[in-house]
């Protein structure tokens, strides 16, 4: 039986399905199910997906429920212990999947691993070697844009990027699956917050390769759509996540992450854009639940909260 099923969110992605696909057929390791997640396309992915990839189960869902909609009834749907979520802009090298597997089996501790993304029209180049987030509020790929030579080694890392990454299914039972309030952007930072302060460990498994066109759905890198709700979902990441007396320690620098945010999408034109979000987010901050604060985990926020200022200097260095 398989141990681990690949799901693929898709929407409008006929022109990266086929390579996204192919790739995976070419895997040695054929050990896994793959599922794609359809949003509603109207661009023929599904009659692709039904005439060229048989061995492929889709599941159509009636309207665009984002990433973490998608996602969320792929895992569920998966009859697997693992869980790796790709983007349908990729191309998986060789040895992806049993690359994936034999890290995340490493530890029983390691709730994901991140794969070694590097850029598709660029492979000397990185696109993500795993996700860091600081006290600034701010969430940054590791690596990005670097010699992709220069990432061989597994390390830790704050949350994996969903892009291209494997779970294990039960801790997220334990923990819950991504939160669709999320729609998209920083949803994989929420899960992998919430599973750091539960004790489980995320980390960046450079032996599992994939090429990533990057932004294959909205478009572009900064569009309004995207401006949006990264500030949205960033209010309301620090606020589900972090206790009030966190979230009081860190209102310094918080106010000066997301006021030299703001001045950054003015000069790009987005600041309107940016602004929305924010008052989005804080709506959403009186609506949702915060992530229940337990004692027993006290320790697991202190190396959180090192963390989160130790990345303010990763950010200064770079």
């Amino acid at each position: 039986m398989a141990e681990v099923t690949v799901v693929i969110p898709n929407y409008n992605g006929i022109a990266y399905l086929p390579a996204c696909l192919d790739a995976l057929r070419r895997q040695k390791y054929q050990e896994f199910d793959t599922i794609v997640v359809d949003n509603g396309s109207k661009d023929k992915s599904q009659e692709l997906i039904r005439e060229e990839y048989p061995e492929v189960k889709l599941i159509c869902l009636p309207k665009n429920e984002g990433f973490c909609g998608a996602v969320n009834v792929g895992i569920r749907a998966s009859k697997t212990p693992f869980v790796i979520l790709l983007n349908n802009d990729t191309e998986a090298q060789p040895g992806f999947v049993s690359g994936l597997l034999a890290a995340i089996r490493k530890d029983r501790r390691r709730f994901s691993c991140s794969a070694k993304m590097i850029q598709f029209y660029d492979r000397a180049r990185m696109d993500n070697a795993g996700n860091y987030y600081s006290a600034l509020g701010w969430a940054y790929a590791r690596g990005n844009g670097r010699p992709q030579q220069n990432y061989k080694r597994e390390k830790a890392v704050f949350a994996a990027c969903a892009g291209a990454a494997i779970y294990r299914k039960d801790v997220m039972k334990r923990i819950g699956y991504f939160d669709e309030v999320h729609f998209a952007y920083l949803e994989d930072m929420d899960l992998g917050y919430r599973a750091r302060i539960h004790g489980y460990t995320n980390v960046f498994a450079p032996e599992a390769v994939v090429c990533h066109v990057g932004s294959g759905t909205t478009g572009s890198r900064y569009n309004p759509f995207k401006v949006r709700y990264s500030a949205r979902n960033n209010l309301y990441l620090v606020y589900k996540n972090m206790p009030p007396l966190q979230i009081l320690l860190n209102l310094p620098f918080l106010a000066a992450g997301f006021l030299i945010k703001f001045l950054f999408f003015v000069k790009k034109g987005f600041g309107r854009e940016y602004v929305t979000g924010l008052r989005q987010g804080w709506k959403l901050c009186q609506k949702n639940r915060k992530v229940k604060f337990l004692f027993k985990n006290f320790h697991n926020y202190c190396r959180i909260q090192c963390e989160l200022w130790i990345n303010i200097l990763k950010i200064l260095q770079k």
